[in-house]
């Protein structure tokens, strides 16, 4: 039974003691003709909680049995005080107060104990290559006894340059197999009002590039659950604020203060150092006064992307055919694997100079492919965002694109499967991301790359990749998903 339908019961029975208290003082003051009212109603009500029980838990239950008792005993009084062979009186209201009493404390005590709470938990991720954000938390629900997960992917849209909507998008289909979907127009979230929602954007109506479906803005989501939780799709380099510039500070602002931290009723965090950042901002935006709420409301609990970059391993990929050629050498050794990544934030900031760049990256790698093999994955939302931003740039980049896939020499993932590239590569190289910030945990050496290409810098990116040694990451024994268990432990 659902947390709000036993809620309601709980409420009725109480309802019914009350009712049960004013019985006996109508016998006592000899209101018969209350008293029988009274007694009716007190039926009538155990006759709608036996309905709901049987509707909700089925036929047979306890309480049920309970109640059908009851009922045969307020019958018996009701037609003793109606006869006259219970006469009004003191020791009368004494008595029938007590024979009902005894027989609700019974009902009380088994709705409390033979009725168990099941929880209705939704989840809402909108990219899948994001769902790794959600995905352990999930796990921990799907697997509780008492709990109900539904994963309903929401569908989002591009923005044109005007800030209208444009293509609408909806990724349901591109799910892990495991993952069973719920599709969005099926889940009536009025009527159903999930006991928790989780999501993992937060910026509503604040994206300059996209834009989820209206009705799964984190202001409107809020009024159909008691706990909508906010959990990030990212993760960033761990701050520290007491030596924060005030340029970082601005940055994280704008992290900390979007829709889906102020609406939501919990924020999960990946540390304590960065609970401290969205607290502090949070109090100079609004007041200190408020502290002690955001202190609540905001949860170091950590981030399950970093669980699914833990779990994986090179034994669970599956590795595209097309691939193969890239990554095997002729005598069927693995070549080293660099993950190279270029971020949205990069072609805004330096534009043709960064095509330059990658161009100029790709040479490089060209040369060194019979030892190495480039595995690029941009960023998933570079495309509507340089055509809503910077549209004079697409033509050239998607130029790039098509050249560097028709080449064949190296990899070009723009799949959802994100750890897939984690698990197959052995080092990192590209922009500032919070891909570092995964390859980092574990283990994986990271170089940041810079907009120079000079000699110098392709010096030493060559030196960099001669002395990676390919990593030999093994599968994880014993407990998986600790980040997402601990979250689902402390929400519920």
């Amino acid at each position: 039974m659902r947390k709000a339908q036993k809620k309601q019961i709980e409420e009725l029975v109480k309802l019914m003691e009350e009712a049960q208290a004013e019985i006996k003082n109508a016998i006592r003051n000899m209101n018969i003709q209350l008293a029988l009212e009274l007694l009716e109603q007190c039926q009538q009500g155990a006759i709608q909680v036996g309905t709901s029980i049987d509707v909700l838990e089925g036929e047979g239950h306890p309480t049920v049995t309970l109640l059908e008792q009851y009922c045969e005993l307020v019958y018996k009084l009701h037609e003793e005080l109606a006869n006259g062979s219970l006469k009004a009186s003191a020791d009368a209201a004494i008595h029938t107060e007590s024979v009902l009493r005894t027989s609700w404390t019974q009902i009380s005590k088994s709705v409390e104990e033979d009725i168990p709470v099941r929880l209705e938990v939704v989840f809402c991720p909108y990219k899948a290559s994001m769902w790794d954000s959600l995905e352990s938390v999930w796990k921990a629900a799907d697997e509780d006894s008492n709990c109900d997960a539904y994963v309903i992917p929401i569908p989002y849209f591009d923005k044109k340059p005007d800030g209208t909507f444009g293509e609408e998008h909806y990724e349901g289909l591109e799910y892990p197999e495991y993952v069973p979907i719920t599709y969005y127009k099926s889940y009536n979230f009025e009527e159903r009002k999930p006991d928790v929602v989780f999501i993992h954007n937060p910026y509503d109506q604040y994206n300059f590039v996209t834009s989820v479906h209206p009705f799964f803005y984190a202001s409107n989501l809020v009024k159909y659950t008691d706990k909508l939780v906010y959990i990030p799709y990212f993760v960033l380099s761990e701050p520290n604020w007491t030596t924060m510039t005030d340029k970082r500070k601005d940055k994280m602002r704008m992290f900390c203060i979007q829709p889906g931290v102020l609406q939501s009723h919990k924020t999960i965090v990946q540390s304590e150092a960065m609970k401290e950042v969205y607290v502090n901002v949070l109090c100079n935006e609004f007041g200190e006064q408020y502290r002690s709420m955001w202190e609540d409301k905001i949860l170091p609990l950590g981030s399950p992307k970093f669980d699914k970059v833990n779990s994986m391993s090179k034994e669970d990929v599956d590795i595209l055919e097309e691939w193969k050629s890239v990554l095997f050498k002729s005598d069927g050794n693995k070549k080293k694997v660099i993950l190279y990544n270029t971020s949205v934030n990069a072609l805004l900031d330096h534009g043709e100079k960064m095509l330059a760049k990658m161009q100029d990256v790709f040479r490089v790698f060209h040369e060194n492919r019979n030892g190495v093999a480039l595995l690029w994955r941009p960023h998933p939302l570079i495309r509507v965002t340089i055509e809503s931003m910077r549209p004079e740039l697409w033509l050239e980049y998607e130029k790039i694109v098509n050249e560097y896939k028709d080449a064949s020499w190296g990899i070009y993932d723009d799949t959802v499967e994100l750890n897939r590239a984690l698990a197959l590569a052995d080092a990192y190289y590209g922009d500032p991301s919070s891909l570092v910030h995964l390859c980092r945990e574990i283990g994986m050496p990271c170089m940041i790359q810079k907009m120079e290409f000079t000699e110098s810098a392709n010096t030493a990116l060559k030196d960099y990749l001669n002395q990676i040694i390919p990593l030999n990451k093994k599968k994880v024994e014993g407990e998986k998903n600790v980040i997402g268990k601990e979250i689902w432990h402390n929400l519920i």
